[in-house]
C-alpha cells in the first residue's frame, strides 16, 4: 500500500449516460492538494455546490449508492469511488454536470483508465489509514448478510455470494492486496436478473442501461413478448438468450464476474469512511445497504479513535525533558507551559503540562476557585506545537514561532490544580514557506479538555 497521499497530474474527463437517469453527463477528475480528499462538484447547479462522499450522506442504496449533502445529490457513486480507491488516489475534485456519473461499461475500468492516462502524482503528506484493531461485524440475519472487519497489516477483501439460483450459484472472489484491483476486478460489470430488469423498467429506472453495460441473467422463462419489449427498450433487434442463460451479452470477463463485481462495490462503498483501510474484510452476500451500514460502523470507530487520549508512560524517560524543551523554545518561566515531550514525528507531537497550585495565574484566576485560563491552555498547546514546527529546522534555537490564527477552539473541561494536560498536535497540511497549520487536542485522563486549529509562522531571529 502506498505510504503517501496521491492525486493526478492534470484534469481528465469521461462522458456517457447515467445508468438510471439516462442523461448525458461529463465527469472531470481534477488534481487536488494534500488532505483535500475526494469531493464531487455539481457544475450544472448554481454556485456549483460540493458533495462529499461520506457514509453520513447516504440516502439511498437501491441498485446503487446515492449521497446527498445539503439537498444536492450524486447517484451511483460506487464505481467511480472503486476506481479511485483501486489506484490509491486520495485527493480529487470531481466536476460532474449532472446528478449521476456515466455508467460506461458497468464496471470501474473506464474511470480507472482515465485516471491512469494522466499520471498519478505522489504528494508529501503520509496517508492517514484507518487500522482495524478488533473484529467489527455487521449482520442482517433476515437476508443472510454478514460483513466482518478483522485486524491485518494490509488491506484485503473476500466476497461470497449466493443467489439460490440455478443460473447464478454460489461464487467466491478474493483480493489479497489493493494492487490486484486493476487487473482482477476493475473490469467486472454490474449484473441483474431478468425479473429485476423488468421491475426496474416498470419503475422508470435504468434509462441509460444497455446490453453492453450489464450482465443480465435469465432466471425465468422469457416470452416472445418480453423479447419484443427488450428489443424496443434497448433499440436492438438481435436480442436473444444465449446457451449460458445470459441475455446476449459479451463473454464474461471471469467465470465469477458477479462475485468480482460485488467486491468492486464493497471497495467503492467502503471509501465512504474517508480513509484507506488496513484490515481484512470478509463479506457474505453483500449489497449496497449492507456495505454502507458496515461503513457507518467503521466511521463511528474512527471518530472514537480520533478522540482517544494518547497513551503516555509517565514513568518512562521523556524524549525532551524541560531542559531540552528550553533549548528549543524561547519561552521561560513563568511563561514556559510545557514540561516534557514524549513523542515527536514529522507529522505530530505529544507533550505534557503538569498543572500545580504554584502556577502564578491561580492567584487571581480565581481566588478560592482556581481555574487555568483558556488563553493559557491555548498557549500551552501552541508551545507543544512549536516543538513540532521547530523540529523541521536544523537550528531551532535561532527561530521563533508566532501565532497567526486560531479556529474552532473549544473548551470542554475545567483545568484545575493537580491536573495533567496531555497535548497531541498534528499537521493538517505540510509546512510551506514557514507556515504551519495544525489541529490539537488537550486531554485530562481520557477526557478531551480543549481542542483547536492553529496556524503559526516560523521566523528566524534577528540576532
Amino acid at each position: 500500500m502506498k505510504g503517501n497521499q496521491n492525486t493526478i497530474k492534470k484534469p481528465v474527463s469521461i462522458s456517457g449516460a447515467g445508468l438510471h437517469t439516462g442523461k448525458e453527463v461529463t465527469l472531470t477528475f481534477n488534481p487536488a492538494k494534500e488532505n483535500h480528499g475526494i469531493v464531487f462538484r455539481r457544475t450544472d447547479l448554481e454556485e456549483k455546490p460540493l458533495v462529499h462522499p461520506s457514509c453520513r450522506f447516504v440516502i439511498d442504496t437501491h441498485r446503487g449508492t446515492t449521497i446527498e449533502e445539503k439537498g444536492v445529490q450524486v447517484l451511483t457513486v460506487e464505481h467511480v469511488l472503486a476506481a479511485i480507491a483501486g489506484l490509491e488516489i486520495d485527493n480529487l475534485l470531481i466536476d460532474i454536470n449532472s446528478e449521476e456519473p456515466p455508467i460506461c461499461d458497468g464496471s470501474a475500468k473506464e474511470f480507472l483508465e482515465a485516471l491512469e492516462s494522466v499520471g498519478i502524482e505522489d504528494q508529501e503528506v503520509p496517508r492517514d489509514f484507518y487500522e482495524i484493531t478488533e473484529i467489527i461485524r455487521y449482520t442482517d440475519e433476515k437476508n443472510g448478510v454478514e460483513i466482518i472487519g478483522m485486524p491485518a497489516d494490509d488491506f484485503s477483501i473476500t466476497v461470497m455470494i449466493d443467489f439460490d439460483s440455478l443460473i447464478l450459484r454460489n461464487q467466491f472472489a478474493h483480493m489479497e492486496q489493493i494492487d490486484e484491483f486493476k487487473s482482477g476486478f476493475s473490469r467486472a460489470r454490474t449484473f441483474s436478473f431478468l425479473h429485476e430488469l423488468n421491475m426496474l423498467l416498470d419503475a422508470g429506472r435504468i434509462k441509460g442501461g444497455d446490453l453492453n453495460n450489464a450482465i443480465i441473467y435469465i432466471d425465468e422463462q422469457i416470452s416472445e413478448k418480453d423479447l419484443k419489449r427488450l428489443r424496443k427498450v434497448f433499440g436492438r433487434d438481435d436480442i436473444n438468450v444465449s446457451q449460458a442463460g445470459i441475455l446476449n451479452n459479451l463473454e464474461l470477463e471471469h467465470p465469477n464476474e458477479a462475485a468480482r463485481h460485488k467486491l468492486l462495490d464493497v471497495l467503492g462503498d467502503l471509501t465512504l469512511i474517508g480513509k484507506p483501510i488496513k484490515g481484512r474484510i470478509i463479506a457474505t452476500r453483500p449489497g449496497h445497504t449492507a456495505n454502507t451500514e458496515f461503513a457507518k460502523l467503521l466511521a463511528a470507530e474512527i471518530r472514537m479513535q480520533d478522540k482517544k487520549a494518547p497513551v503516555v508512560d509517565f514513568s518512562a524517560e521523556p524524549l525532551y525533558d524541560v531542559n531540552k524543551v528550553m533549548a528549543t523554545l524561547p519561552h521561560r518561566p513563568p511563561f514556559l507551559l510545557v514540561d516534557k515531550i514524549v513523542e515527536l514525528t514529522d507529522e505530530y507531537v505529544i507533550g505534557v503540562k503538569n498543572v500545580t497550585m504554584n502556577e502564578p495565574f491561580f492567584v487571581g484566576h480565581f481566588p478560592g476557585e482556581p481555574v487555568m485560563p483558556g488563553v493559557l491552555q491555548i498557549e500551552a498547546m501552541a508551545q507543544v506545537g512549536g516543538i513540532l514546527v521547530l523540529n523541521t529546522v536544523p537550528d531551532p534555537e535561532n527561530y521563533t514561532t508566532y501565532f497567526m490564527k486560531i479556529d474552532q477552539a473549544k473548551f470542554k473541561k475545567k483545568i484545575v490544580p493537580g491536573d495533567t494536560l496531555v497535548f497531541k498536535l498534528k499537521l493538517i497540511t505540510p509546512i510551506r514557506r514557514g507556515i504551519a497549520h495544525m489541529f490539537g487536542r488537550g486531554y485530562v485522563g481520557d477526557a478531551i479538555a480543549i481542542e483547536a486549529e492553529m496556524m503559526a509562522q516560523i521566523v528566524k531571529n534577528r540576532n
